[in-house]
Protein backbone atom coordinates (compact mmCIF):
# COMPACT_ATOMS: atom_id res chain seq x y z
CA UNK A 1 0.00 0.00 0.00
CA UNK A 2 1.65 3.61 -0.84
CA UNK A 3 2.02 6.07 2.09
CA UNK A 4 -0.51 8.14 2.52
CA UNK A 5 1.29 11.83 2.11
CA UNK A 6 -1.74 13.93 2.60
CA UNK A 7 -3.57 14.92 5.63
CA UNK A 8 -5.98 17.00 7.24
CA UNK A 9 -5.56 19.95 9.65
CA UNK A 10 -7.05 23.74 10.57
CA UNK A 11 -5.80 26.09 8.15
CA UNK A 12 -6.34 28.99 10.97
CA UNK A 13 -7.16 29.32 14.89
CA UNK A 14 -10.77 28.98 15.75
CA UNK A 15 -13.35 28.72 18.76
CA UNK A 16 -16.65 27.19 19.87
CA UNK A 17 -18.49 27.17 22.61
CA UNK A 18 -21.42 24.74 24.51
CA UNK A 19 -23.28 26.02 27.80
CA UNK A 20 -24.88 23.35 30.39
CA UNK A 21 -26.78 24.43 33.57
CA UNK A 22 -24.31 27.78 34.59
CA UNK A 23 -21.36 25.77 33.11
CA UNK A 24 -19.41 27.40 30.05
CA UNK A 25 -16.99 25.65 27.52
CA UNK A 26 -15.30 27.58 25.83
CA UNK A 27 -13.22 25.69 23.07
CA UNK A 28 -9.88 26.89 21.30
CA UNK A 29 -8.90 25.06 18.19
CA UNK A 30 -5.23 25.64 16.68
CA UNK A 31 -2.98 24.38 14.16
CA UNK A 32 0.28 23.10 15.81
CA UNK A 33 3.76 21.04 14.61
CA UNK A 34 5.27 20.35 17.70
CA UNK A 35 4.83 20.42 21.81
CA UNK A 36 6.84 23.66 22.13
CA UNK A 37 3.41 25.42 20.07
CA UNK A 38 0.64 22.40 22.11
CA UNK A 39 3.06 24.58 25.44
CA UNK A 40 2.81 28.10 23.69
CA UNK A 41 -0.94 28.22 23.57
CA UNK A 42 -1.81 26.35 26.46
CA UNK A 43 0.31 29.17 28.85
CA UNK A 44 -1.65 32.01 26.69
CA UNK A 45 -4.75 30.14 27.40
CA UNK A 46 -3.86 29.52 31.46
CA UNK A 47 -2.78 33.76 31.26
CA UNK A 48 -6.13 35.16 29.48
CA UNK A 49 -8.52 32.91 31.73
CA UNK A 50 -6.42 32.60 34.76
CA UNK A 51 -9.61 32.36 36.58
CA UNK A 52 -11.68 29.51 34.61
CA UNK A 53 -11.42 26.23 36.47
CA UNK A 54 -10.06 24.25 34.08
CA UNK A 55 -7.91 24.21 31.02
CA UNK A 56 -8.62 20.43 29.02
CA UNK A 57 -6.85 19.68 26.14
CA UNK A 58 -5.63 17.26 23.70
CA UNK A 59 -3.54 17.43 20.41
CA UNK A 60 -2.61 15.13 17.73
CA UNK A 61 0.89 15.49 15.58
CA UNK A 62 2.20 14.01 12.56
CA UNK A 63 1.17 12.86 8.97
CA UNK A 64 0.79 9.33 10.22
CA UNK A 65 -1.36 10.69 12.97
CA UNK A 66 0.52 8.45 15.85
CA UNK A 67 1.29 11.19 18.20
CA UNK A 68 -1.10 12.12 20.67
CA UNK A 69 -1.95 13.21 23.97
CA UNK A 70 -5.08 14.33 26.39
CA UNK A 71 -5.01 16.05 29.91
CA UNK A 72 -8.29 16.14 32.17
CA UNK A 73 -6.49 19.25 33.75
CA UNK A 74 -8.14 18.41 37.42
CA UNK A 75 -11.64 17.20 35.60
CA UNK A 76 -12.70 12.95 36.63
CA UNK A 77 -10.50 10.74 34.55
CA UNK A 78 -12.05 10.19 31.14
CA UNK A 79 -14.24 12.92 30.89
CA UNK A 80 -12.11 15.93 29.09
CA UNK A 81 -9.38 15.02 27.50
CA UNK A 82 -10.65 11.52 25.77
CA UNK A 83 -14.08 13.03 24.72
CA UNK A 84 -11.89 16.07 23.34
CA UNK A 85 -9.17 13.96 21.29
CA UNK A 86 -12.27 11.68 20.11
CA UNK A 87 -13.70 14.73 18.10
CA UNK A 88 -9.86 15.12 17.01
CA UNK A 89 -10.20 12.07 15.48
CA UNK A 90 -14.05 11.83 14.32
CA UNK A 91 -13.01 14.83 11.87
CA UNK A 92 -10.18 12.89 10.60
CA UNK A 93 -7.32 16.02 11.83
CA UNK A 94 -4.11 16.22 12.97
CA UNK A 95 -1.00 18.87 13.53
CA UNK A 96 -3.72 20.08 15.78
CA UNK A 97 -4.87 21.02 19.16
CA UNK A 98 -7.90 21.46 20.79
CA UNK A 99 -8.36 23.43 24.40
CA UNK A 100 -11.43 23.67 26.01
CA UNK A 101 -11.66 25.90 29.19
CA UNK A 102 -14.39 25.60 31.75
CA UNK A 103 -16.25 28.52 33.50
CA UNK A 104 -17.59 26.17 36.57
CA UNK A 105 -21.44 27.03 36.74
CA UNK A 106 -22.33 25.45 40.32
CA UNK A 107 -23.78 22.92 39.67
CA UNK A 108 -21.89 19.49 39.22
CA UNK A 109 -22.98 17.44 35.72
CA UNK A 110 -21.57 14.37 36.39
CA UNK A 111 -19.38 11.92 34.57
CA UNK A 112 -21.69 11.57 31.35
CA UNK A 113 -22.57 15.41 31.33
CA UNK A 114 -18.83 16.22 31.46
CA UNK A 115 -18.17 13.78 28.43
CA UNK A 116 -20.95 15.17 26.42
CA UNK A 117 -20.02 18.82 27.41
CA UNK A 118 -15.76 18.61 26.42
CA UNK A 119 -17.38 16.99 23.33
CA UNK A 120 -19.50 19.21 22.42
CA UNK A 121 -17.90 22.13 22.73
CA UNK A 122 -14.91 20.29 21.21
CA UNK A 123 -16.86 19.73 18.08
CA UNK A 124 -18.68 23.15 17.86
CA UNK A 125 -14.86 24.17 17.28
CA UNK A 126 -13.87 21.97 15.05
CA UNK A 127 -16.90 22.43 12.65
CA UNK A 128 -16.45 25.83 12.44
CA UNK A 129 -12.47 25.84 11.80
CA UNK A 130 -11.63 25.76 8.34
CA UNK A 131 -10.11 22.79 7.23
CA UNK A 132 -7.18 22.12 4.52
CA UNK A 133 -5.35 19.53 3.15
CA UNK A 134 -1.52 19.27 3.12
CA UNK A 135 0.95 16.86 1.72
CA UNK A 136 3.75 15.50 3.62
CA UNK A 137 6.97 16.93 2.49
CA UNK A 138 10.39 16.03 2.89
CA UNK A 139 13.42 18.46 3.50
CA UNK A 140 16.59 18.03 1.81
CA UNK A 141 19.69 19.86 1.90
CA UNK A 142 22.06 20.26 -1.22
CA UNK A 143 25.61 21.42 -1.32
CA UNK A 144 27.17 21.80 -4.69
CA UNK A 145 30.02 24.29 -6.69
CA UNK A 146 29.16 26.54 -8.09
CA UNK A 147 29.60 25.21 -11.47
CA UNK A 148 26.48 22.69 -11.15
CA UNK A 149 24.18 25.57 -10.36
CA UNK A 150 22.09 25.73 -13.09
CA UNK A 151 21.83 21.89 -13.19
CA UNK A 152 20.72 21.69 -9.92
CA UNK A 153 18.30 25.05 -10.37
CA UNK A 154 16.75 23.35 -13.66
CA UNK A 155 15.73 20.45 -11.35
CA UNK A 156 14.06 22.34 -8.86
CA UNK A 157 12.11 24.50 -11.40
CA UNK A 158 10.85 22.10 -13.49
CA UNK A 159 9.75 20.06 -10.56
CA UNK A 160 8.50 23.38 -8.98
CA UNK A 161 9.69 22.57 -5.66
CA UNK A 162 9.68 25.21 -2.76
CA UNK A 163 13.44 26.68 -1.82
CA UNK A 164 14.79 28.12 1.44
CA UNK A 165 18.53 29.07 2.96
CA UNK A 166 19.92 29.59 -0.49
CA UNK A 167 23.75 30.33 0.00
CA UNK A 168 25.18 31.09 -3.40
CA UNK A 169 28.98 31.65 -3.44
CA UNK A 170 32.03 29.39 -4.89
CA UNK A 171 30.28 26.70 -2.52
CA UNK A 172 26.43 26.63 -2.75
CA UNK A 173 23.80 25.27 -0.38
CA UNK A 174 20.17 25.46 -0.33
CA UNK A 175 17.55 23.43 1.61
CA UNK A 176 14.15 22.28 -0.76
CA UNK A 177 11.09 20.87 0.04
CA UNK A 178 9.53 17.84 -2.23
CA UNK A 179 6.31 15.82 -1.24
CA UNK A 180 6.76 12.49 -0.18
CA UNK A 181 5.82 10.76 -3.21
CA UNK A 182 8.01 12.27 -5.45
CA UNK A 183 10.90 12.56 -3.32
CA UNK A 184 13.11 9.42 -4.30
CA UNK A 185 12.62 10.29 -7.84
CA UNK A 186 13.56 13.73 -7.58
CA UNK A 187 16.87 12.83 -5.19
CA UNK A 188 17.45 10.20 -8.17
CA UNK A 189 18.01 12.96 -10.68
CA UNK A 190 19.97 15.48 -8.62
CA UNK A 191 22.46 12.30 -7.69
CA UNK A 192 23.39 12.27 -11.14
CA UNK A 193 25.30 15.55 -10.76
CA UNK A 194 28.45 15.98 -10.20
CA UNK A 195 30.07 16.79 -7.03
CA UNK A 196 26.40 17.00 -5.10
CA UNK A 197 25.85 16.08 -1.89
CA UNK A 198 22.39 15.61 -0.70
CA UNK A 199 21.69 15.32 2.49
CA UNK A 200 18.12 13.83 4.23
CA UNK A 201 16.97 16.82 7.23
CA UNK A 202 13.27 15.71 7.93
CA UNK A 203 9.82 15.01 7.15
CA UNK A 204 6.68 17.46 8.04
Amino acid sequence: MLFDDTYKTAAAPCEGLFKDRGSKFIAYVFPVSSEEEVKKHLAELRKEHFSARHHCYAFRLGADKQHFRSNDDGEPSGTAGKPILGQIQSHDLTNILVVVVRYFGGTLLGVSGLIAAYKGAADDALSRAPIVERTVNEIYELKFPYAAMNEVMKILKDEELEQFDQQFELDCSLKFAVRKSTADQVCEQLKKINELKIVYLKTS
